[in-house]
């Protein structure tokens, strides 16, 4: 699956650093270890004990980064945001953290996830007179946090999130404290770790493999943390419940070599071959994955099913995303750019083609004709997670459901269209059992776009919504 066509396109990464005279730098590789979370645009904020000052802008970090000048970004304590936007909505403006200056002193926030009453809190805020600059939801909480002049602290914080629902973490730095929040389901990642005496928050556990930092926890749902010279201070705003952890972290999203919820994504992915070679067999020569969020899947599954696995696919590193492309057309000979097979490993076989997951179809239709035409000779899809159904209303720029193909067509109708031989899909217990270590509060995964089962309400009139990271 690939984000330039299945609409799994949001995702951003969030990191921070508290007590560390590389403040700035660090968060820098800690972001660039994150790209693949948001590649659109990126910011780092940077506060040295009496003023914030931020560096952002539009592209990659290396792009944002490359002509920064870090003596200038001085301070110990930093917090950065990697993010995607839509074609239409690369502005500045939305590119976090955002900045907020007031006469009681400054606010950046940084934000994954989506509040899924912004609009109706957004209309709100106007109503009262608040003049909102962004078409971002995570300024909506900036503005219940300073509602009537209010200061930022533990207790405003904690005011506003119990206004807001969704899925979110969020990172709240002012001149001397350093604020972090998760969502009361914990849909979204959040961990904490420690380089020396220096605090580290991320979004992926990878991140602090690339600094060095060493993980201590996970940040549970519904905790608020307090950063401070004094330490580390955690309450709660919310009661806990039962943990959601975002499915697709597992299936597409996160790096391989990040725990989630003590899950680690490689070794997730690996179980949910086996998993899917357990309950959807066949009789095929070799096993080859779509490079790369699919190859641990596409082992597991050769490893149980005893097949060999086979690099028949391999991607071009050195190609940008596709889906930025302005045609179809484009997107289309961006696909074949990015990925090519290997003719020698696979004409003539019967081959397993393993790929994470089937959004629209666009993209597996084409990779199956790719296979073929190299002479492949049958092509057997088979997804590692279930169908994909629903909207996602969480963060992920999930397309709407008239575009989903498994919404609207049966399994034999989806092989047809997609020219597979055959097609088969995990089932949503091989995921969970592929995932969960146990049943406990810290485990669960939220699986309402395969599922239609929402952890938090998404009824009412279906205004406009604004995702963190994915903007209109």
């Amino acid at each position: 699956m690939h984000a330039e066509d299945k609409g799994i396109n949001e995702e951003c990464g969030v990191f921070g650093i508290w007590g560390h005279e590389k403040a700035a730098e660090l968060t820098y590789y800690g972001l660039h270890s994150m790209q693949h979370r948001g590649q659109e645009g990126a910011g780092i904020v940077v506060s040295d004990g009496s003023q914030l000052k931020a560096h952002k802008g539009l592209g990659l970090v290396n792009d944002v980064f490359k002509h920064a000048n870090f003596s200038t970004l001085q301070g110990d304590v930093a917090i950065g945001h990697v993010r995607y936007s839509t074609q239409g909505a690369k502005t500045l403006e939305n590119v976090q953290p955002l900045l907020f200056h007031s006469q009681k002193g400054s606010m950046a926030l940084a934000h994954n996830g989506n509040l899924v009453n912004a609009y109706a809190l957004r209309s709100d805020l106007e109503e009262e007179g608040s003049i909102l600059q962004t078409s971002s939801d995570t300024e909506v909480l900036a503005h219940l946090i300073k509602r009537n002049g209010n200061e930022v602290s533990e207790e405003t914080i904690t005011e506003a999130l119990n206004q807001v629902t969704g899925a979110y973490a969020y990172l709240i730095l002012t001149e001397n404290q350093m604020f972090v929040a998760l969502d009361p389901h914990g849909i979204r990642p959040l961990s904490i770790g420690r380089l020396g005496d220096a605090y580290v928050v991320a979004s992926e556990t990878c991140a602090f493999g690339q600094i060095g930092a060493v993980f201590e926890r996970e940040v549970l749902p519904g905790e608020l943390i307090m950063i401070d010279h004094g330490g580390l201070i955690s309450t709660r705003f919310a009661m806990r419940e039962q943990r959601k952890m975002c499915a697709m972290e597992y299936v597409y999203l996160s790096r391989p070599d990040s725990d989630v919820n003590h899950v680690n994504v490689h070794a997730s992915r690996k179980n949910m071959g086996k998993e899917l070679a357990k309950e959807a067999p066949s009789n095929a020569d070799i096993v080859v994955g779509v490079p790369d969020s699919s190859t641990s899947a596409a082992i597991g599954y050769a490893e149980e099913s005893g097949l060999p696995y086979e690099m028949g696919i391999i991607k071009n590193r050195y190609v940008g995303r596709t889906f930025i492309q302005p045609s179809q057309e484009l997107r289309e000979q961006g696909v074949k750019m990015k990925l090519s097979p290997v003719r020698s490993i696979i004409e003539g076989k019967r081959i397993v083609m393993i790929d994470d997951s089937i959004v629209r179809g666009t993209t597996s239709k084409r990779i199956v004709q790719m296979l073929k035409k190299a002479g492949a000779k049958e092509v057997h899809v088979r997804i590692a997670s279930p169908a994909i159904q629903h909207p996602c209303y969480y963060g992920i720029d999930m397309s709407t459901r008239k575009e989903l193909i498994a919404a609207n067509y049966e399994l034999d109708e989806i092989s047809n269209l997609i020219g597979a031989d055959s097609l088969a899909y995990l089932s949503e217990a091989g995921m969970e059992k592929a995932i969960l270590i146990d049943k406990t509060i810290h485990q669960g995964v939220c699986t309402a776009c395969m599922t239609g089962r929402y952890p938090l309400p998404v009824d009412g009139p279906k205004k406009p919504f604004y995702p963190a990271c994915e903007v209109r």
